[in-house]
């Protein structure tokens, strides 16, 4: 197992997407965009990122971009991407427009919130995800790691094993691989897979990954509008 280390020099933060199943108020906002007790989700990324130094930040975005270059405003440190398949496609895309960017970077996604800006320590070792031990029952992305390495993951979840959280760390090397793999996936018509779906199944002999641990009050993922008013209830008017 490699001991060199790497260092993130740049962040792709994923923010096209439609959020339908925060409808309808993903009709208004843009889900990244949307406020948890008074902050926006892609806000507490950024300031993570930039927490630890990392200041070059690419944003992908499709749904009401609009409200991005108003939120951009004044913000040098980032760049945004413009998705124009984020209707038709998965999240392939997006990654597929930012993928000259790959390498020596971080992947995440705009719509979590970010609790300990630890998790985005910019030192790592293996490419590979942040993890959560999950001892009971999941239906998330569950990953089986062995000397560090992970051996297997599954799409359908399971117990006793990793859960994978969409916060990812690539090399140079790993990075020029996946931007190969992404380009003969997405212009072969492969395209309504996620971008993790490329490494982690369809070129998963190509490469070597590791998981960075963390917990899992360290960051909150928000699938739903249910979820999201349990946290904050300010947004109960939308069930009504």
């Amino acid at each position: 197992m490699s001991s060199v280390t790497h260092n993130v020099k740049r962040a792709i933060i994923m923010a096209a997407g439609i959020g339908t199943r925060m409808m309808p108020l993903t009709l208004e906002v843009p889900k990244p965009l949307v406020k948890v007790r008074g902050v926006r989700m892609i806000d507490s990324v950024v300031d993570a990122l930039k927490q630890n130094g990392i200041t070059e930040i690419h944003v992908v975005i499709g749904h009401l971009k609009e409200q991005f270059y108003a939120w951009a405003e004044g913000k040098p440190e980032i760049d945004l991407i413009e998705n124009p398949y984020y209707q038709t496609c998965n999240n392939i895309s997006s990654l597929y427009m930012a993928r000259k960017y790959l390498g020596d970077c971080i992947i995440l996604d705009g719509d979590q919130i970010i609790y300990d800006p630890a998790i985005l320590e910019p030192r790592f070792t293996l490419s590979g995800y942040n993890a959560v031990w999950c001892e009971g029952e999941t239906n998330e992305w569950l990953m089986q790691v062995s000397g560090g390495v992970v051996q297997s993951c599954s799409r359908t979840g399971g117990s006793r094993g990793w859960q994978l959280y969409s916060v990812s760390r690539w090399t140079a090397e790993d990075g020029k691989k996946l931007r190969k793999h992404l380009e003969y996936e997405f212009e072969r018509g492969n395209r309504d897979i996620y971008w993790d779906d490329v490494a982690m199944f369809c070129h998963f002999q190509d490469y070597t990954l590791g998981i960075r641990e963390m917990r899992q009050e360290d960051i909150i993922e928000i699938d739903d509008l249910e979820e999201l008013i349990r946290i904050d209830p300010s947004y109960e008017r939308y069930v009504r």
